[in-house]
């Protein structure tokens, strides 16, 4: 308890000092937390597809649409149970204005049966199907902009061949939920159109982006993926066939080990804080050596000096953990509100700072603390009384 008060005393007496390494310190563990999170919800993500689904793509890339024909001769395959498809419309309820963007796909009536984790009441899905206009919203989109069963919108989409010198009108036929216990990552910030309504408003121009085959068993998987790549083989659309948790993790993939690039940047920042807090225990032993020599005269042992600066720096880690906490659990929560990758973050279960990782960042700041406060204690665990009271 000494030791401790007199850690407390000499922090208090150098505030600034002590605000400035406290602060780096925060900034380290927000990183951490922050960092942490994002990349436990890009792997929840992957890992919460469903690997009964399969996702069928033009082999070059994704900007390259299918023909009409692929989903029928899809559907003949052994295994296959039903398949349908989606198109990115990419639309905006004003052009160019990202602040309320939300994704919205334009899909056909199959599409819809692939996914059971959207649940739809069967009159509005009757009503959806029988509005050429129609669309089915989530319930978070639902909730975020008031709409209502049969309200009306406009939105106007970012992909050319799809826009057609007026906006699209749309009603919402349909709101749909889920069950969180059993898909507890389904996204309810999603909007569905009618693909027909697309294809007829640009005079037949629309083809399709990607084809969806729900499988009857998942074991299948692998087989009729190499099936429905080998039945359009040497084809003016060669296909690329993978389950649902490699498509999404051909995304990650664009932008590299979006993982390792993430940790290198949270390890570039901590060895930088380390450097920082170092530095400064360094200086605080320095300007100190008095007080170390009369420490040691009084009977203080080197041990107990030693600890002394061992406290601060334990102290100055907790501090600095626990603000850097703080900062990450409320930077947290400001995730979904971010255009684009806010969707991702938005199905995210209990999106918030986990106590693994909450963990984790406050052990890391008492590692970062001690580590940075070790060669400066030493120093004053090895100074002799003599050579530290000489400059008295």
């Amino acid at each position: 308890m000494k030791l401790f008060a007199l850690a407390l005393k000499h922090l208090w007496h150098k505030k600034l000092r002590t605000l400035l390494t406290v602060s780096a310190m925060a900034v380290c563990i927000f990183m951490f937390c922050f960092l942490e999170t994002a990349i436990e919800g890009i792997n929840y993500g992957l890992k919460s597809a469903n690997d009964g689904r399969l996702i069928t793509r033009h082999s070059v890339s994704l900007i390259f649409n299918l023909p009409l024909t692929y989903g029928q001769k899809i559907e003949k395959l052994p295994g296959v149970e039903r398949v349908g498809h989606a198109n990115w419309f990419g639309g905006q309820r004003k052009l160019g204005d990202f602040k309320d963007f939300f994704p919205n796909f334009a899909i056909d009536n199959d599409y819809l049966d692939c996914y059971p984790e959207y649940i739809l009441p069967p009159d509005q899905r009757r009503a959806y199907e029988a509005d050429r206009q129609g669309a089915v919203i989530g319930r978070d989109l639902a909730t975020k902009f008031g709409w209502k069963l049969g309200d009306r919108f406009q939105l106007s989409p970012t992909i050319p061949y799809y826009q057609t010198g007026r906006p699209y009108e749309f009603v919402v036929r349909g709101i749909y939920d889920t069950d969180t216990v059993k898909y507890p990552s389904t996204n309810l910030g999603i909007m569905f159109l009618r693909w027909d309504y697309v294809f007829e408003a640009t005079n037949r121009r629309a083809r399709i982006g990607t084809y969806v085959t729900k499988l009857y068993d998942p074991r299948e998987a692998g087989r009729i993926s190499q099936a429905i790549d080998a039945q359009f083989a040497n084809s003016e659309a060669e296909t690329k066939t993978e389950t649902e948790s490699a498509f999404r993790a051909g995304f990650v993939a664009l932008v590299g080990d979006l993982a390792l690039l993430l940790r290198f940047i949270g390890f570039a920042v901590t060895f930088t804080i380390l450097l920082v807090t170092a530095n400064t225990m360094s200086i605080a032993v320095r300007e100190r050596r008095t007080e170390v020599g009369v420490l040691k005269t009084l009977g203080f042992g080197s041990g107990q000096v030693m600890g002394l600066f061992l406290v601060e720096a334990a102290l100055i880690g907790a501090l600095g953990g626990a603000l850097g906490m703080g900062l990450g659990a409320s930077a947290i929560k400001l995730l979904p509100k971010i255009p684009f990758i806010g969707d991702a973050f938005r199905a995210f279960p209990n999106l918030g700072l986990s106590p693994v990782i909450a963990g984790e960042a406050f052990a890391v700041a008492m590692a970062l603390g001690l580590a940075a406060g070790f060669f400066p204690a030493l120093l004053a665990y090895r100074a002799r009384i003599t050579e530290t009271l000489r400059q008295v």
